[in-house]
């Protein structure tokens, strides 16, 4: 090799190696940013922003590299323990004289958990701090989040429309026979509703008569919430006579919600924030309604729950599937890796389960009930905590405890079991398209997608069906003391809400997670009064911070970009769309037997994030569009 030869190999080496250190510099600086603790803590005061624009949860999911480069992100998720622990602590801390929430764009989160952030709230303004919340416009969520409030501040060009739960599913039946598309239904439960939208037109009488309960105790929960927290809102005939309280105000939606005592002022941003400018200060004296605040994000960065007890709690939040999974879906083998984990490593006393799921596969709901029971072989008590749904696959897990907690709003039950599986005969022969061909055995090239089940495979699958329903019935038996034949009455696929769950006997007691974990504390023989929890789930590495810093992005610290009342119900529709695109493919895409409640209200986590369009569902999506 000539000498100008070695020296551009040398050159070329030192200029990847200063490359590489540049890379590993930045990363290292990135790491030591996001690894410090906030400045919250060297003196910041202000008024604690909760500025809301996306869903509390009871456990967001990980943005992947290919969402957050390829613009496909869902909304901001708040995790709800820490948004309580933020607000607990705001409560005791000198620093912060007031709670700001902003709520313009607030996309709510399940009535049990927006009970606990209210609950938490109150906290705050018991130990005499006010708390003030802005909106354009109130809907069911944000009220309620507001009626915690100490002041209720509304733009003048707003409104608060009050809905109370319901409103139409979509029916693909009709769709399906157009386009000659066949659901094959294999279920046990007269309630099961999951399937109804591939095999009707219309909601079944049964699953109306569910639904028509559930939503009822649901819609007096809230009220009664809300009058509790805010004595003064005639919110009861304000929902009955909307268009007549707002014509008795000339018309005005603000003053209507203001005459009614549902808000305390009427008023812009600009008004509201010199309002808490003079409870927390001005920030900036050439801005008007400037005033000085602490990032509710930094705020809980630097003060976090506290994870390191003896009180294990195990989260079953999302889906339940199997295999592994990242957070915000309820991987089986990636729980039951965690919970070995800390029963090998940690010097547990107690277990929590705590589950916010619709249920979805019932082999993996009975892989993560097996390794909690695996931990109650050991000696460990365990408590479950229901959050806002723990039904079907989620009830099945939940029988693993020793005590079930739940609140009265929380859906629950479903207890059945369905398979679906989707065949095109039909669209074959509209097309022209013929499809034949030989067997060895009778399963043979079967499920046959093209020419349709054989009456063998479908008589396999209902016996499969049938047979896991039974092994359901005998797990909640067994764990509730009943036998399989009243199990069965308050079965079949029927959803209740925690009130009426805890008469029949599903439930035990009302209390949320701070209750489970004492009740835990104290079936160990711990103090309830001093015992900790931790959390036995994974911790985000530099990765996933990275990720979710990025996700975030760069937020304009002064501007919240909200819609009057009526954007908020115009975005009904296009969800409601969205949300049943996602449930077909959850559901056809899914394991061949499934203990899964879509029915249920709150089991929406297929919209957490943008949808798959593969598959059944691309087809479809095509087919509509």
């Amino acid at each position: 090799m000539t000498f100008a030869g070695k020296m551009w190999k040398l050159l070329v080496g030192v200029k990847d190696a200063l490359v590489l250190i540049a890379m590993l510099l930045f990363f290292v600086g990135l790491w030591a940013a996001m690894s410090a603790r906030p400045t919250v803590g060297s003196g910041q005061k202000g008024a604690l922003l909760l500025r809301l624009d996306g869903p509390v949860v009871e456990q967001p999911s990980q943005p992947t590299a290919s969402q957050v480069f390829g613009g496909s992100r869902g909304p901001h998720e708040y995790r709800l323990r820490d948004m309580i622990q933020a607000l607990r602590t705001a409560a005791k801390d000198k620093r912060v004289p007031a709670v700001a929430l902003d709520l313009d764009i607030f996309a709510g989160g399940g009535q049990t958990a927006l009970s606990q952030v209210g609950a938490a709230l109150d906290e705050v303004r018991k130990a005499g701090k006010p708390v003030l919340a802005y909106a354009t416009a109130y809907d069911d969520d944000s009220y309620q989040l507001a009626s915690h409030a100490s002041e209720v501040w509304l733009n003048p060009l707003g409104g608060v429309i009050v809905t109370g739960p319901g409103g139409s599913e979509l029916f693909f039946k009709g769709l399906m026979d157009k386009i000659g598309v066949t659901a094959n239904v294999y279920r046990v439960g007269t309630y099961k509703a999951a399937v109804e939208p591939f095999i009707r037109n219309d909601m079944s009488p049964e699953a109306k008569q569910a639904l028509q309960g559930v939503y009822g105790s649901m819609w007096e929960s809230w009220q009664q919430e809300v009058k509790r927290a805010r004595p003064k809102a005639d919110i009861a005939a304000y929902v009955a006579d909307p268009n007549g309280r707002i014509a008795a105000a000339g018309g005005d939606m603000a003053q209507a919600a203001l005459k009614a005592g549902l808000v305390d002022h009427v008023g812009d941003r600009t008004a509201f924030g010199k309002r808490v400018a003079q409870i927390a200060g001005t920030r900036d004296e050439d801005v008007p309604g400037s005033f000085r605040k602490i990032d509710y994000e930094s705020w809980a960065a630097a003060n976090p729950v506290d994870d390191d007890g003896q009180i294990g709690i195990v989260t079953v939040a999302g889906d339940i599937v199997d295999g592994d999974a990242g957070p915000g879906t309820a991987g089986a083998e990636t729980i039951v890796r965690a919970l070995n984990r800390a029963l090998r490593d940690r010097d547990l006393k107690a277990l929590v389960l705590r589950v916010d799921s619709p249920g979805g596969s019932a082999l993996a709901s009975e892989r993560i009930r097996q390794a909690v029971l695996a931990a109650k072989a050991k000696g460990l008590p365990v408590v479950v905590s229901m959050g806002n749904l723990a039904a079907s696959g989620g009830y099945w897990v939940s029988t693993a405890g020793d005590k079930i907690y739940a609140e009265p709003s929380t859906i629950t039950g479903s207890i059945g079991v369905f398979a679906i599986l989707p065949s095109f005969q039909g669209t074959l022969a509209k097309l022209g398209i013929g499809a034949d061909g030989v067997k060895t055995t009778p399963l043979s090239g079967e499920p046959d997608l093209m020419r349709g089940p054989s009456p063998e495979v479908g008589k396999l699958l209902q016996t499969g069906v049938d047979s896991i329903y039974r092994r359901f019935l005998a797990v909640v038996g067994a764990s509730r003391h009943m036998r399989p034949e009243q199990v069965d009455k308050i079965g079949q696929g029927h959803i209740w809400d925690g009130g009426t769950a805890r008469q029949l006997g599903l439930v035990d007691a009302f209390g949320g997670l701070d209750d489970a974990v004492r009740e835990a504390a104290r079936l160990a023989k711990l103090d309830p009064g001093k015992a900790k929890a931790v959390w036995l789930e994974k911790k985000p590495d530099f990765g996933d911070r990275l990720l979710a810093s990025l996700a975030r992005g760069n937020k304009d610290d002064d501007e919240q970009a909200g819609g009057d009342a009526f954007a908020r119900i115009a975005g009904k529709p296009r969800l409601l769309l969205v949300r049943a695109m996602a449930e077909a493919d959850r559901l056809l895409s899914g394991p061949a037997i499934q203990a899964r409640c879509l029915e249920c209200p709150g089991s929406d986590s297929a919209v957490r994030q943008p949808p798959r369009t593969s598959g059944f569902t691309l087809w479809l999506m095509k087919l509509v569009g």
